[in-house]
């Protein structure tokens, strides 16, 4: 159930993100200081990239990187900039999850210790937790 949502949810992030793209793209044409801006980040960012693949890959390092030209470099940045966005949404959900499981352990244990020593699992005493406490239980009477 999750994992196509998942991907749809993937999906429109990603469309959505091509009106952005188209955005600064036309704004990169109009403002030269942004532009110079963009196409620093993204520069920046394929140096980075490739010296980090060719490091992964076992390759030389110290070989000189062409850059990217101005038009790549606009489209790098453009999708540099949806990948985070569709990232720190990934990451806001990643949490969100995480609270609502530690909301629902603790829903859970309250569960368990109201039904403690009730039904089949009382009758035989099947719980991990009974017979820990029991046998704390005993030690703690003889004293």
């Amino acid at each position: 159930m999750i994992l196509p949502l998942f991907k749809l949810g993937t999906l429109v992030l990603k469309t959505l993100s091509k009106p952005i793209a188209a955005r600064l793209k036309s704004q990169a044409a109009h403002h030269p200081r942004f532009r110079t801006l963009i196409i620093n980040v993204a520069q920046t960012n394929h140096k980075f990239s490739t010296q980090l693949q060719r490091r992964i890959y076992g390759h030389a390092t110290n070989v000189a990187i062409r850059p990217l030209d101005e038009e790549k470099a606009v489209q790098a940045f453009s999708d540099l900039l949806g990948e985070v966005f569709i990232f720190s949404a990934l990451r806001q959900k990643d949490d969100d999850l995480e609270r609502e499981l530690v909301l629902l352990k603790q829903r859970v244990d309250e569960l368990e210790h109201h039904t403690r020593g009730r039904g089949i699992a009382g009758i035989l005493n099947l719980r991990k937790n009974e017979g820990n406490e029991g046998k704390s239980q005993a030690q703690a009477a003889p004293a």
